[in-house]
């Protein structure tokens, strides 16, 4: 089959997309995929695929492209460690390897900001900033109708509250 965009190269990558329930499909080229955003899925994993077919006709192994030889401090994982294993040595490692992890990261999740549900342990500190935020808003409001008593004692709950998240973090 040809590729829908250029109509002359042999299509390659079949792309599907849902947007408010209504599907999309591409048929695509290497080359217009990657024009378009959708390079190879495994490009950025530093393997190369085409090695990993071939390895099961003869007796070699895999050949991973060349990837720097930068490793974690903590770990001592390597870029290619986390390639062939899937996983990620420690969380360190997003530091180290954030430039080789982010092009797969946006490609699976779509973004790299965390949008989910937290943690009920990490939820305890987001909720203690949520409060201080709603309280400080509350004394904006409270200002600006002069009720200075009550923009008073929020103030006050506004300074315990910071206080008890200052020395969480020292």
């Amino acid at each position: 089959m040809l590729c829908q965009s250029c109509g002359k190269n042999q299509a390659s990558t079949h792309i599907k997309k849902i947007i408010n329930g209504e599907l999309t499909e591409y048929i695509l080229c290497d080359q217009c995929a990657a024009r378009l955003g959708y390079p190879n899925v495994f490009s950025d994993f530093g393997f190369d695929f085409n090695n990993l077919l071939g390895s099961f006709f003869e007796d070699s192994k895999p050949q991973f492209m060349n990837v720097d030889n930068k490793r974690c401090d903590f770990c001592g994982s390597s870029f290619a460690d986390i390639s062939a294993s899937g996983k990620v040595g420690c969380s360190k490692c997003y530091d180290v390897f954030i430039d080789e992890l982010m092009p797969s990261i946006k490609r699976i999740h779509g973004n790299p900001k965390h949008s989910g549900k937290i943690a009920s342990f990490a939820g305890k500190e987001n909720s203690l900033k949520k409060e201080i935020k709603l309280l400080e808003e509350k004394m904006r409001l409270a200002v600006k109708e002069q009720n200075f008593e009550e923009a008073a004692k929020i103030r006050d709950e506004i300074k315990k509250l910071n206080s008890k998240e200052n020395s969480k973090n020292e």
